[in-house]
């Protein structure tokens, strides 16, 4: 079992104090955290040793939604004129996009992205994919990028009735029965959805029934425009959270992400049924479809997580836009900052231990080895009640130096070393290229 070493470190507990550790250490054995604090670094006889320069240490970052196919859409303008609405966004460029993937596309896209993410310290990802024209097997193509990588990852793949009814249903069932099987917990499953507006009560009613079969929750975009809202309304007579939860896909394991136009309602039956919400603040700007009431949310006791919603990979940057956007909607400067902070450094730590058997998120003995190095020293006092500042103000502008995922250094000194980032980027770029052309 390899061992490593992390000294001279400050260290961000994020437990349940907030404690930070000048000049400590960690020492990780195999997978797993084994010992935190201030301890002789002749304690142990690591195979490693680390040595932090007083740079933060502290647990990697983690992505509650994610789209790793959409790294192939950077600087891809939609062929025709400027999508006008959510919907035009959606038949313009995603659904056209996603379309034209092939095997290579799904496996160089999720490549890169992951090594966007392992270079911005994010070593877990909750990812929801659609490839309708590679559609059976891209889960696994998708969970071997993963391991290839070294990192973490919650799949599914996007049930929609836009091309087929009920397209998608198996791929999701196969690769669940899979995990169930053979799952090791680097890898977990949910059962994807698109929204409310492309799935009929057939195809929900049959995803419901292998969710409720094999225990598993779902992930799927909920209200992330009004047009979600007015189709549910006018073709079902229901709202969006009304016919997800009568068709069983609400509860504690699933995930509905966005919640831009849920009503007060609707955001009551998000916390009856303990379901989790997760807010992608800067795509929500980006396809101008609102704001979110992660106030209103939070005050219900809803968990509320943090996502990309694939613009990204960096997790400091959403949790910044979420903060800033909530000050700038309220008007109010009292607002938004210690919420973004805690649904960045808990409240995804919270999703992750309903999809995930180990524990992540903390440093502290018995967690997940996930551990990234920053680039940053603090120049103003780091403490339990200035964390979230740092993080947020400083932290967000620091490279990572390294990250360690299930004890596994994947970067060091901000060198890649599970994947070959020359051969990478340059196969995406081909492949990229290829896949634009394709997009009529």
């Amino acid at each position: 079992m390899s061992s490593l070493l992390i000294k001279n470190g400050r260290i961000l507990t994020l437990n349940q104090s907030n404690e930070v550790i000048d000049c400590g250490s960690v020492y990780i054995e195999g997978a797993l955290i084994k010992e935190v604090g201030t301890f002789p670094d002749d304690q142990y006889a690591a195979d490693r040793t680390i040595d932090a320069q007083g740079r933060v240490v502290m647990p990697g970052f983690i992505n509650t939604h994610h789209h790793l196919y959409s790294s192939f859409a950077r600087g891809f303008a939609a062929p025709g004129k400027p999508a006008g609405n959510f919907k035009e966004i959606l038949e313009s460029l995603w659904w056209k996009l996603d379309r034209a993937l092939n095997e290579k596309d799904v496996y160089y896209s999720a490549l890169l992205a992951l090594m966007e993410s392992i270079r911005s310290g994010c070593t877990t990802i909750v990812d929801h994919h659609a490839s309708p024209s590679c559609r059976d097997g891209s889960l696994d193509i998708i969970e071997q990028a993963f391991r290839e990588a070294g990192l973490n990852g919650c799949l599914c793949y996007e049930v929609s009735d836009r091309n087929r009814p009920g397209e998608g249903i198996e791929e999701n069932a196969r690769f669940i029965h899979k995990c169930l099987k053979y799952g090791d917990d680097q890898i977990a499953a949910l059962f994807g959805l698109h929204a409310a507006m492309t799935l009929g009560p057939e195809t929900l009613e049959r995803c419901a029934g292998i969710g409720k079969e094999t225990a598993t929750g779902f992930h799927v975009h909920a209200a992330e425009d009004l047009i979600d809202e007015e189709v549910c309304a006018g073709k079902f007579g229901k709202t969006v959270m009304d016919r997800f939860h009568d068709a069983g896909i609400t509860g504690p394991n699933s995930i509905f992400v966005h919640g831009v136009h849920l009503s007060d309602h609707e955001l009551d039956i998000l916390g009856g049924t303990h379901s989790i919400l997760v807010h992608n603040p800067e795509s929500n700007m980006n396809n101008a479809v609102g704001v979110t009431r992660i106030l209103d949310m939070l005050e219900r006791e809803i968990l509320v997580g943090l996502g990309t919603d694939g613009m990204a990979s960096h997790m400091i940057s959403s949790a910044r836009a979420a903060y800033l956007l909530q000050r700038h909607f309220h008007h109010d400067p009292r607002v938004g900052f210690l919420e973004a902070a805690g649904m960045l450094l808990k409240n995804n730590r919270a999703i992750c231990q309903r999809i995930f058997r180990e524990p992540r998120g903390e440093m502290s003995p018995g967690y997940l080895a996930d551990v990234i190095v920053a680039d940053y020293i603090p120049t103003t006092p780091l403490q339990s009640n200035t964390l979230a500042g740092h993080v947020l103000f400083g932290l967000n502008y620091a490279p990572v130096r390294t990250t360690i995922c299930r004890g596994k250094l994947l970067m060091e000194d901000g060198k890649l070393l599970t994947l070959n980032e020359e051969e990478i980027c340059a196969r995406s770029r081909e492949r990229a290229e290829k896949l634009w052309s394709r997009v009529k």
